[in-house]
C-alpha cells in the first residue's frame, strides 16, 4: 500500500509538473509579443510571431500606457524643466508608438480586411487620444513654463530645437484655441482622420478590382514575352488557365500601355486606370474628397489661417503659396512647350501607322516608345535584359560603399514583413552595426500600390547609446516568370535607387530625441532624388548593367543611347507631375467651397486654365491621388519638384570636383543632410553642405528644359 502511494505521489508529481509545463507552453503561445521585449536578432519586431488579435489590446494597453505618461508629467510637483517636462513628453508613450509603427508598416505592405477594419476602429480613438494629449491645459502650461525661459536653460542645440518644436506642436495642435473651438477641432481631426484612411483603402480596393482578361493570343501583339508571361502567372493564379490577366499594378499597366498594339486594349485598360476611385460605386472617392477639403479648410481658418495650405507650409521650406506656385510657373512653361513638341511628333507617327484622328492619352505611351526607336534606334526591351534586379541591388550597394563605407550583408535567419522580404545588416566601415533594412520588391493584392520607404523603429538612444533604426523599402517592381529573373525598367531601377535615399536617410540619422526626427517634406525627398544621379553614370552601369543571360557588361553604344534619348519624353513626364502639383495646390488655396462643388469640373478647369493637353491626365487624378487625399503630402506634392531644385544642385557639387565619388564631398552630404534630422533649418543645412542657396538652372538642364 506503501508502495503504491509512493508511486501514485511520483506519478501526481510528475503529472503536475507536464500539467505546469503545457499551462507555460499555452501561455508562452497566446502572450501578447508587444507587451514583451522582442526576442529577435537587433530586436526587430517578431513578424512571424504577431497575431491579428494581439494588435486591438496592444493598441488600447498603448494608449492606456501613454496617458499614464502623461499624467505623470502633468502631477509632478517639481517645477517643469527641460528634463520632467520636455524629454519626458519626447519618450513617452513606447508601447504605442511601438504597435502603430508595425502595424502600419503591414497594412501598407500586407493589409487585410481585419486590419483594414480594425484600422478604422482605432483611428477615430488615436485621434481622441492625440488630442486629449496636444489639448491639455496642465501638460500645455507646463510646456509654456520651460518654453517662456528657455534662454536661462543653457540647453544645447538640438535640445533648443526639441523644445522649440514641441512648443509650436502644442500651439498649431490648438493648444491656444478657447474651449469651444477645441471641441469642434477634435471633431474635425477625427473625421478627417477617417476619411483619410477611407480615400486609401477605397483606392486599394478599385486598383484590385480591375482586370484586363485577355483569351486570344493576337490581343498579345506587341508586348514583350517578359510581361505575357507574368500576364499568364497572374491568370493561373486565379483559375483562369490559358488566359493572360493584365492589372492596374504598375509593372502590368505601365508597359502594357507602352507596348501593346491593340489600340482599344490599350484604352480600355487606360480608362480603368485614371478612373480609379472615379465609378459611382461603393469605393468612390468623389464624395469623401469633397468633404476631405471642406473640413480641412474649416480646421485651417478655425486655427487663424486663411487656407490649408497657409496652414501646412508655414512649416515648410516653401514658408508661403506665393513661392510654391512661382517654382511650378518657372518650370511648367518649358515643360507645356516641349510637351507640345512631343506630341506633334507622336501624332506624326500614328498617321505613319495609317491611323487618322487625334492622339489620345492611351497612345502616348505607345508612339512615345516607337518615335523613341525611331530617333536613337533604342527599345525599352533592349534596356531590361541588363537590369537583372539583383545586379540593379548590387550595383547600389557599389555606390553608397564608395560614397559612405558602408556595407550591407543579407540576413537570413531573422523574421520578416512577409516571406517575399530580404533583410540586411547595414555595417560601418569598422564593422560597427548601424541599422537594419528590410526590401520588398513585388506587387501583391494586399499591398498599397507605389513604392515608399519607412520604418519600423527610428534611430534613437537608449543609455547613452545609439540604436540602430529598423528599416524598409517596399516597392511594386516587375515579378520575375517562368525561367526568367525579375528584368526591371529604367525607370525601376531609378526607383530602387530613389528609396535607398530615403533608407540612407534613416541610417544615417543621428538624433538623440524623436521630435527632432523629421526634416521637412519640401526637404525629404532631396536625399532619395540625388541618389538617381548615379544610376546610368558609366562607372556605374560597368559594376551592375549586366546581361542575365551572358554576364556581359551593357555595351558602351547602348549607353550612348540610353544618355541620348535620356531626355526625350521629359515634357510628358514633367507635365504630368505639374499637373498633379497644381491639382493638389489649387483644392488646398481655396478659400470657401460651395455645398454644390464638382470635383471633377474644378479638377478639368485646374488643367484648362494652364493649358494643359488633354491627352497628359495629371500624374494622379483626384480620386486616386493618395498623396494628398490620404495625407503626407497634403498641399506638398510639389515638394518632389523642390527637392528637384536641390538635389540637381547638390550633384553638381560631386561633378564639380571630376569625381562622382569625392569623399570630401559625400563627407559633407552625410554629415549636414542625413546625420542632423530637422536639428537645422533646413534651408541652413543645405548651404552648409553647399556653401550657398540652389539655383533652378541645374534642374531644367537635367530635364532637358532649357
Amino acid at each position: 500500500m506503501k508502495a503504491f502511494l509512493t508511486i501514485g505521489l511520483v506519478a501526481m508529481t510528475t503529472w503536475g509538473l507536464h500539467a505546469e509545463k503545457k499551462n507555460t507552453e499555452a501561455e508562452m503561445n497566446n502572450k501578447n509579443l508587444f507587451f514583451e521585449t522582442y526576442a529577435t536578432p537587433f530586436n526587430v519586431p517578431p513578424f512571424d510571431k504577431i497575431r491579428m488579435e494581439d494588435y486591438k489590446p496592444a493598441f488600447l494597453k498603448g494608449m492606456e500606457e501613454h496617458k499614464k505618461d502623461i499624467d505623470a508629467i502633468v502631477n509632478n510637483q517639481a517645477s517643469p524643466d527641460f528634463e520632467n517636462t520636455i524629454v519626458a513628453l519626447d519618450r513617452c508613450g513606447n508601447l504605442l508608438r511601438n504597435v502603430r509603427t508595425v502595424f502600419s508598416g503591414l497594412n501598407s505592405a500586407n493589409t487585410t480586411d481585419e486590419m483594414q477594419e480594425l484600422n478604422r476602429e482605432m483611428s477615430p480613438l488615436m485621434s481622441q487620444h492625440y488630442d486629449d494629449i496636444n489639448l491639455n491645459p496642465q501638460l500645455f502650461n507646463r510646456v509654456k513654463q520651460v518654453y517662456d525661459r528657455q534662454n536661462s536653460l543653457n540647453l544645447n542645440k538640438e535640445q533648443k530645437k526639441l523644445l522649440e518644436e514641441t512648443y509650436k506642436s502644442f500651439v498649431r495642435n490648438g493648444a491656444n484655441l478657447p474651449e469651444e473651438k477645441q471641441k469642434r477641432l477634435r471633431e474635425l481631426n477625427s473625421q478627417i482622420s477617417l476619411l483619410q484612411l477611407t480615400f486609401g483603402q477605397n483606392m486599394l480596393k478599385e486598383t484590385n478590382a480591375f482586370q484586363l482578361v485577355i483569351d486570344k493570343q493576337e490581343d498579345l501583339s506587341g508586348l514583350p514575352q517578359s510581361l505575357i508571361n507574368v500576364a499568364a502567372d497572374e491568370a493561373k493564379a486565379t483559375g483562369k488557365e490559358g488566359q493572360w490577366i493584365f492589372t492596374l499594378h504598375n509593372p502590368s499597366v505601365m508597359p502594357f500601355l507602352q507596348f501593346s498594339d491593340k489600340r482599344e486594349l490599350r484604352e480600355k485598360i487606360f480608362n480603368g486606370y485614371i478612373n480609379r476611385g472615379n465609378n459611382s460605386n461603393d469605393a468612390d472617392n468623389k464624395e469623401v474628397v469633397k468633404q476631405l477639403v471642406t473640413l480641412r479648410l474649416e480646421k485651417a481658418k478655425l486655427m487663424g489661417y486663411e487656407d490649408y495650405a497657409a496652414f501646412a507650409l508655414e512649416e515648410r521650406m516653401a514658408k508661403n503659396e506665393k513661392n510654391v506656385y512661382e517654382l511650378l510657373d518657372n518650370v511648367w512653361a518649358p515643360a507645356l512647350s516641349k510637351a507640345k513638341e512631343e506630341a506633334a511628333d507622336l501624332q506624326a507617327m500614328m498617321k505613319k501607322d495609317g491611323i487618322e484622328g487625334e492622339l489620345k492619352g492611351w497612345d502616348w505611351q505607345y508612339y512615345n516608345e516607337k518615335v523613341k526607336k525611331e530617333k536613337y534606334d533604342i527599345d525599352e526591351n533592349e534596356i531590361r535584359p541588363y537590369f537583372k534586379l539583383e545586379n540593379v541591388l548590387d550595383g547600389l550597394f557599389y555606390v553608397v560603399n564608395k560614397l559612405y563605407n558602408i556595407s550591407f550583408t543579407e540576413i537570413k535567419d531573422i523574421p520578416k514583413p512577409h516571406e517575399d522580404a530580404m533583410a540586411f545588416e547595414c555595417k560601418n566601415a569598422d564593422g560597427t552595426h548601424r541599422g537594419v533594412l528590410y526590401m520588398d520588391f513585388f506587387p501583391r493584392s494586399s499591398k498599397r500600390g507605389g513604392a515608399w520607404c519607412g520604418t519600423y523603429r527610428s534611430q534613437t538612444y537608449k543609455d547613452g547609446e545609439r540604436v540602430g533604426p529598423v528599416v524598409t523599402i517596399v516597392c511594386n517592381f516587375t515579378k520575375p516568370s517562368a525561367g526568367q529573373p525579375a528584368l526591371l525598367s529604367l525607370d525601376e531601377s531609378e526607383t530602387m535607387f530613389h528609396e535607398f535615399g530615403h533608407a540612407l536617410h534613416n541610417l544615417f540619422k543621428d538624433v538623440h530625441y524623436y521630435g527632432v526626427s523629421n526634416v521637412p517634406r519640401d526637404f525629404v525627398e532631396l536625399p532619395s532624388q540625388i541618389m538617381e544621379h548615379w544610376v546610368l553614370e558609366p562607372e556605374v552601369l560597368k559594376v551592375y548593367a549586366k546581361h542575365y543571360q551572358t554576364g556581359e557588361v551593357m555595351p558602351e553604344s547602348l549607353v550612348k543611347k540610353i544618355d541620348n534619348s535620356s531626355k526625350y519624353g521629359q515634357g510628358f513626364a514633367t507635365a504630368e507631375y505639374l499637373q498633379a502639383s497644381f491639382l493638389d495646390m489649387d483644392y488646398h488655396v481655396l478659400k470657401e467651397i460651395p455645398s454644390s462643388f464638382d470635383i471633377l469640373k474644378f479638377e478639368a478647369g485646374s488643367m484648362n486654365r494652364r493649358g494643359a493637353l488633354s491627352q497628359i491626365p495629371p500624374r494622379y487624378r483626384t480620386t486616386y491621388f493618395n498623396h494628398t487625399m490620404g495625407g503626407g503630402y497634403t498641399a506638398g506634392y510639389y515638394s518632389y519638384m523642390w527637392s528637384e531644385v536641390l538635389d540637381a544642385d547638390a550633384f553638381e557639387a560631386f561633378k564639380e570636383t571630376g569625381n562622382i565619388f569625392d569623399k570630401k564631398t559625400a563627407e559633407k552630404f552625410r554629415d549636414f543632410i542625413l546625420v542632423p534630422g530637422s536639428i537645422d533649418d533646413a534651408m541652413e543645412m543645405y548651404k552648409n553642405f553647399r556653401g550657398k542657396e540652389p539655383g533652378i538652372e541645374p534642374l531644367l538642364k537635367n530635364r532637358g528644359l532649357k
